[in-house]
């Protein structure tokens, strides 16, 4: 299992699903190895109230434009 941009996957990974229009965060758990598509699920992470510093955070547009240059805003042809 490899994630987008070719790094290993692994339940209980911390991680920013791009699959639908809005990005979730969440925590990977019941992947299976040997498929990188429709494999597991995301315990997505809501914790209202977090304290962030500005100087910590990027905009999601930002990070968006920032996968895009690096070509990882397209979805790994099929094998």
């Amino acid at each position: 299992m490899h994630y987008r941009n070719g790094r290993e996957a692994k339940n209980g990974d911390t991680v920013i699903s791009l699959m639908n229009s809005k990005p979730v965060i969440g925590v990977v758990y019941d992947a299976v190895p040997g498929n990188d598509y429709c494999n597991g699920r995301l315990a997505e992470i809501k914790t209202p109230g977090d304290i962030a510093c500005m100087c910590d955070c990027l905009h999601i547009d930002d990070l968006m434009e920032l996968l895009k240059e690096k070509g990882l805003d397209k979805r790994p042809a099929g094998k």
